[in-house]
């Protein structure tokens, strides 16, 4: 898939709408009962950043960077402010936030994830665009070294350690993370009357799977 691992300017993407997005089959049956299915494992996000834009010059690096995507052809990075962080929103980021798994003394690079709770459900969301500089990794409890105990590839969201990791030890992991979209439109329709009265352009941003 082509992508660019450029982040959309966090400031124009703060004051954003959107959110995760689910597909569901719903079938009533005859006694009025439901049958609910979904061909979806995992959710994605959906954004409009047209409501972000305050000023010319923010259409104006929107446009720049639309045109350098060429529309829909080229994905790339946005910060969800309302979710971009291993911790609680207000926290601050530890290697302890999350458990992405456990050693097996075989199994050398895991996935980071984010699990998302509620009462006794729980879902897995894979991370794949973590931010540089920002991974902090923790093995049964002891913080590790980037460089020196484990690597991460910031294009995938795999972490590898330098040997596989013992068996039943624990792995976390704490790190912002972007998430991985494209323009959802090979438009941006734009009027200097219509912005100076107000009204900002629709701009559709879509998560892509990576």
């Amino acid at each position: 898939m082509s992508f660019h691992e450029i982040r959309f300017p966090a400031s124009l993407s703060f004051g954003s709408i959107g959110g995760p997005e689910r597909y569901t089959d719903v079938v009533t049956l005859a006694n009025g009962f439901e049958e609910r299915n979904t061909p979806w494992r995992h959710s994605r996000r959906r954004y409009d950043a047209g409501v972000a834009m305050r000023s010319l010059d923010d259409i104006e690096t929107l446009i720049a960077f639309f045109e350098a995507r060429q529309g829909q052809i080229y994905g790339f990075r946005w910060k969800d402010w309302t979710d971009y962080k291993s911790c609680p929103a207000l926290g601050e980021i530890a290697y302890e936030d999350q458990i992405i798994g456990t050693g097996d003394d075989v199994t050398d690079a895991f996935q980071l994830i984010k699990t998302y709770r509620s009462g006794e459900t729980s879902y897995a969301r894979p991370i794949t665009k973590p931010v540089d500089g920002t991974v902090r990794v923790g093995l049964g409890g002891d913080a590790q070294q980037e460089g020196v105990h484990y690597s991460v590839d910031v294009t995938t969201g795999v972490v590898t350690f330098a040997h596989p990791v013992n068996t039943g030890v624990p792995i976390t992991a704490g790190f912002e993370f972007d998430v991985p979209v494209r323009f959802d439109t090979d438009r941006i329709h734009t009027s200097l009357a219509s912005f100076q009265a107000g009204e900002v352009p629709n701009v559709p941003i879509v998560e892509v799977r990576v």
